[in-house]
């Protein structure tokens, strides 16, 4: 059974709300998003001890800096989407409550790129180099007492290259202020497994750490109950704990046992929670509540991946973290929608490139059901950028794949956690051996899940070949290739044990890809570089019109491009043509077509590894009436008929060639005329589905769409808002575009507009987006009060269109 995505609209609304102002009673999370001031620039190095933030600008989080700054072509640089970082300033009063007198507080980052110093009342709290881990800090001795101000600084440095990507600049992620009892769990420590599951009855394991910071010895009792997902208990223990002596850690393992339990799947992403509290007598002293899902995973050569026992084929994709026009600022609903965006296009699977994601994210993809890979590193000792991460690595690593995986174990969505991505050193003598310890890290803290990691051929290394990727295979249990489908076949004979994935494959040849993931049980899966454009790596995804006899363009392009290009679904969610072929391999679609743009005279198309051709699903061509063009079907069926105004055209069979780019596709040339074009799908002489292309005519109104029109009223919800325009008959106008002036009244804010061309500079960010193929996007925010957000839209020439919102308390 396939979940509603609607009804998790309303889990959202109820996660957000939770997400408040500080009260007077203290709760062991509170949410620090609000009311911090931000300066960009340089300071003395001793502004955490003492600063003036009475001219900072005031903002909450999450924050992005970068995103909001313009493009800059003498500072930018292709790899970070032309965008600048630097150094920035947060700081934030605020006063603990008597309540929270001899409690343990700390802070709690989600996350903060890159380097973060944290300084409270004039002293340095802590230091987090790595901008994609979570990470505490405990303010405890540095806070005055309750009902005295507090006045916490955080220095951010996003300086020098450090990225291959956009990775944003600032406190992007939430900040958290915890408040725990001395006698408490440990923040990570509660952890969750599922050692035996059936249909009749599961075993669920927790393990529960319980650290006493008292100065005295403890007895408590521990009470576990596990609750299913309408909050019902289904099973609960008590457990009596004696003698703790002070300043020592006890961890609990306890198993309950579950009847007739729910399991958890992509198609049934069923969740249970388990409650864990310590008490003394009478007294709770602290309570923790964590999701799970009751589900099995294994991994064989002659099975493949199997989930609750079922062979199941991973249709995947990898994401990077950006949200789009949003950049990296990780506001709940943004990290939702983009599983959303995956599980609405057929993809049951994601791999985190290269970094662990937001906490909301993978939330997300336990309750729509998303299967992940979640990747530690994009390097190690060597670097890939004079400033990444090579430089903390071997300080920093083990905290950092302690928090990911500590932070991330009790996700069932998780399958894999990979320890990095194409890494320089991985078959040196050095990368073999980091690797083996990254692998012990993690079976520290988790041995329910294999370890991985994404290999790729040796153009880094040129004196080494294919089969020295042995060396960096040697301690996955799960091997990843990065566009080495070429020797899927031929390493499968020489390690027939072998359960590998595709880690990273391209567009153009995934059906090779697919063909082989179908005929092969250890081939568990591919994951298409992307499943979603990205900003930054600028152009890696171009197909480009090249004059004969001049240069054509290198990997990456510069100015004005600033997106990456490469990706299944565009930054404003919509599916581009490369997704025509993909939903007929997984079945999404039994037929799809796509027409050429036809190229200027005395030009060709240039198409990059990563790209696709410029083909459209519009039928919409002015000015090319009786001249060819290039029509593609894509299907399964073995041969296709193409109408052109209820005329057939011709049939033709659907290629069969074996490992080819052009396998499940008939193509045409079709001379232009305005109207309907028509491909139907033939089976043994019979036609079967079909799809349809219909000419639009003049642009005659501003459609708005909200992707909902009820939401809540907190700062961590949004509503996306489609604009297109379209014809006096409802069709979308691909080939009229115009600026649109976009406004809004009421209890909200535009938090970014914008279109999914990837050079379209003037229209990204701006509240006058232009079109792109008939098509834009408003993302409104609320702005914390309930009521009503009218959007506005207005273009030249056509009557203005409202929608409006409602932001419910």
């Amino acid at each position: 059974m396939k979940l509603k995505l609607h009804l998790f609209s309303v889990l959202l609304l109820l996660f957000v709300s939770s997400c408040q102002k500080q009260t007077e009673k203290f709760t062991r999370s509170q949410c620090f998003d609000e009311g911090w001031k931000f300066y960009l620039g340089k300071l003395p190095e001793t502004a955490g001890m003492t600063v003036d933030d009475s001219q900072w600008r005031t903002l909450d989080l999450p924050h992005d800096w970068s995103i909001e700054l313009p493009f800059s072509r003498e500072k930018g640089n292709i790899a970070t989407a032309q965008t600048v970082g630097g150094v920035g300033w947060y700081s934030k009063k605020f006063t603990l409550q008597p309540s929270q007198e001899n409690k343990i507080i700390q802070l709690y980052f989600e996350g903060s790129y890159m380097e973060t110093e944290v300084w409270l009342n004039g002293q340095k709290a802590g230091y987090h180099p790595y901008g994609y881990t979570s990470f505490f800090c405990d303010i405890t001795p540095f806070c005055h007492p309750a009902g005295k101000e507090n006045t916490l600084v955080v220095k951010v440095s996003n300086l020098g290259k450090n990225s291959r990507w956009y990775a944003g600049s600032g406190i992007y992620r939430h900040v958290w202020l915890i408040t725990a009892d001395l006698l408490h769990l440990d923040n990570w420590g509660v952890f969750v497994t599922t050692p035996s599951v059936a249909e009749d009855k599961a075993t669920v394991h927790v393990s529960a750490d319980i650290l006493n910071e008292t100065a005295e010895e403890q007895d408590l009792d521990a009470v576990i109950q596990i609750k299913d997902r309408t909050g019902k208990i289904a099973g609960e223990k008590t457990v009596h704990v004696t003698g703790l002596k002070a300043k020592e850690q006890s961890t609990l393992n306890e198993d309950i046992e579950i009847t007739n339990p729910d399991l958890w799947s992509p198609d049934s992403p069923v969740l249970y929670t388990a409650v864990v509290s310590i008490q003394t007598g009478n007294r709770v002293r602290d309570e923790m509540t964590v999701p799970f899902g009751i589900r099995s995973i294994a991994f064989s050569p002659k099975e493949g991946f199997l989930l609750n026992g079922k062979s199941l084929k991973l249709k995947g994709g990898c994401v990077h973290h950006d949200n789009g026009l949003l950049g990296a600022a990780s506001i709940d609903r943004a990290e939702e929608r983009k599983v959303e965006l995956l599980k609405t296009n057929g993809f049951n699977a994601v791999r985190c490139a290269h970094n662990p994601p937001a906490e909301k994210f993978l939330e997300a993809c336990d309750r729509l059901g998303i299967l992940v890979i979640d990747e530690a590193f994009d390097q190690w000792q060597k670097q890939k950028n004079p400033e990444d991460y090579h430089r903390f690595f071997d300080e920093w690593h083990e905290k950092d794949v302690t928090s990911m995986v500590k932070r991330d174990r009790n996700h069932p969505s998780i399958i894999m956690w990979s320890i990095g991505n194409e890494i320089p050193e991985r078959a040196d003598s050095s990368g073999v051996a980091i690797a083996k310890e990254l692998k012990s890290i993690i079976r520290k803290y988790d041995v329910t899940r294999p370890v991985t990691a994404a290999i790729c051929s040796f153009w880094d290394n040129p004196g080494l070949q294919w089969s020295d990727a042995e060396r960096a295979f040697a301690n996955l249990d799960v091997c990843g290739y990065n566009y080495r489908w070429d020797v899927y076949e031929s390493d499968l004979k020489q390690f027939p044990d072998r359960v590998l994935f595709g880690g990273e494959s391209t567009a153009m040849e995934r059906a090779a890809n697919w063909d082989l993931v179908e005929k092969y049980p250890n081939i568990i899966g591919d994951f298409v570089w992307t499943a979603l454009d990205y900003l930054g790596e600028s152009g890696i995804g171009h197909a480009v019109e090249v004059k004969t006899g001049e240069k054509e363009p290198p990997l990456f392009i510069d100015w004005p491009w600033f997106n990456a290009w490469c990706g299944d679904i565009d930054i404003c969610g919509n599916k581009k043509p490369q997704s025509l072929l993909r939903d007929v391999l997984w079945n999404e679609s039994k037929i799809t077509m796509a027409v050429h743009k036809p190229l200027p005279e005395g030009y060709y198309e240039n198409i990059s590894f990563w790209g696709w051709s410029q083909e459209y699903p519009e039928w919409n061509w002015k000015g090319y009436e009786n001249k060819p063009l290039e029509v593609r079907v894509f299907t399964r069926y073995p041969a296709v008929r193409l109408y052109l105004n209820n005329q057939l055209l011709e049939e033709k069979p659907v290629s069969t060639v074996e490992g080819s780019k052009t396998k499940y596709i008939a193509s045409f040339t079709v001379n232009y005329l305005p109207g309907e074009l028509k491909a139907v799908g033939v089976a043994s002489g019979e036609e079967k589905e079909s799809v349809t292309l219909r000419t639009a005519g003049a642009p005659a109104k501003i459609r708005l769409t909200p992707d909902r029109a009820r939401i809540g009223n907190s700062r961590n919800d949004l509503s996306y808002v489609q604009i297109e325009l379209l014809d006096e008959n409802g069709l979308v106008v691909p080939d009229a575009d115009c600026p649109v002036r976009l406004s809004v009244a009421g209890q909200g804010e535009i938090a970014a507009a914008g279109n999914a061309s990837p050079t379209d500079m003037e229209s990204f960010r701006s509240p006058t987006p232009k079109t792109f193929h008939g098509q834009a996007l408003a993302i409104v925010r609320p702005l914390g009060k309930a009521g009503t957000i009218s959007l506005k839209a207005v273009a030249d020439g056509l009557p203005e269109a409202v929608v409006d919102i409602e932001a419910l308390p």
